[in-house]
């Protein structure tokens, strides 16, 4: 895992207690804790390094999902590492995965070795191998050892009109005249969003048809992006953050997960390392051209119709998604023009 910033620099989330940090030493049974890092990547939860008598852990505070389904992730992840696959046990009070302090949830797991790589810095040898490994990750989730529930029902995916995408870009365009003083980044939001709004016109008649993405549905990692990989000697050492553990189509983060991966810095996608991925995953589970096709089409038109970025930096005030915003939006223009081709690299494996 990746640390860690320095105390003169540390943000308020960075920050933990004494008596708060040796509650938790003591429940988790960690021994002295002998030094305390702040992992600095990630936006949701606080992260920190501890080296300890007993070795080395991650301490996370539970803040973006509901101690329950932080349970449920963190209990599925000890079956995981039994069967062999680069996860990161977490460490039990009893036989509870989480501690409640002070009115806050921690959880504590091994520590991982390892490096986060981008995955365009992956050749097609390693990204055949991390679809082997998506694969492998579904194949042990349906398997009752896991002890999750099996779907019951065909899963549901929204689809945004174009009339709510349009209306939501007029919001964020009448926030931004109402500034008093436009930053760089609302003048390059405003270009943008002009330039969606022309987007959302001209590709509006190729949106999803309904609500029923094609093909079987199971459960998923839900974020399987470059801060959630390390890496070391060209293989997966772990995967992290299970925050995001629920039922999807397969096709949905098999689709997503190749678009986070690989998306170069110049917002295209190396259909190359796509297919070579796709080609990995269909050694370990069967899925149609038509499910994978299906697929791309919804996160293309999701991405066309979702201002996220936009939402934290002026809903919430929160400006760290700001970058991801002119990435994303390149994307979308590229993409665009070429959602057969796309498509098409998804369906070549």
């Amino acid at each position: 895992m990746t640390e860690e910033t320095s105390a003169v620099t540390q943000p308020a989330r960075a920050r933990i207690g004494e008596s708060e940090l040796a509650g938790i030493a003591e429940r988790f049974e960690l021994g002295k804790v002998r030094h305390v890092g702040f992992i600095a990547e990630g936006m949701m939860n606080p992260n920190w390094r501890l080296e300890t008598d007993r070795g080395g852990f991650a301490l996370k505070q539970i803040v973006d999902v509901t101690l329950p389904k932080a349970r449920r992730s963190l209990s599925v992840l000890g079956i995981l590492s039994a069967e062999g696959l680069p996860v990161c046990a977490p460490r039990l009070v009893g036989t509870d995965p989480v501690a409640e302090i002070d009115g806050r949830g921690y959880c504590v797991l091994e520590w991982a070795e390892g490096a986060h790589r981008s995955g365009t810095s992956l050749d097609q040898g390693e990204a055949h191998g991390l679809g082997v490994l998506v694969g492998r990750i579904h194949m042990a989730l349906a398997s009752p050892r896991a002890g999750l529930d099996r779907p019951e029902e065909a899963s549901r995916a929204k689809v945004t009109t174009p009339e709510a995408a349009l209306e939501e870009a007029d919001r964020f365009l009448d926030v931004i005249t109402a500034l008093d003083e436009d930053a760089p980044f609302d003048v390059d939001a405003r270009r943008r969003l002009r330039r969606r709004k022309v987007l959302i016109d001209a590709h509006a008649g190729r949106r999803p048809a309904d609500e029923v993405p094609v093909g079987p549905a199971g459960w998923t990692h839900g974020d399987l992006q470059p801060l959630n990989l390390l890496w070391r000697a060209g293989e997966v050492t772990a995967v992290l953050d299970w925050d995001r553990l629920a039922v999807r189509p397969y096709a949905e983060e098999v689709v997503r997960t190749a678009q986070v991966q690989f998306t170069t810095d110049g917002g295209r996608l190396d259909l190359h390392n796509v297919s070579a991925f796709v080609a990995g995953y269909r050694t370990i589970i069967a899925i149609s051209d038509e499910a994978l096709g299906d697929a791309v089409q919804r996160l293309w038109w999701k991405r066309m119709t979702d201002f996220w970025q936009l939402q934290w930096h002026y809903d919430k005030a929160d400006h760290g998604p700001d970058a991801l915003w002119v990435s994303g939006e390149r994307l979308l223009e590229w993409w665009s023009e070429r959602l057969d081709e796309v498509q098409d690299a998804f369906q070549a494996s």
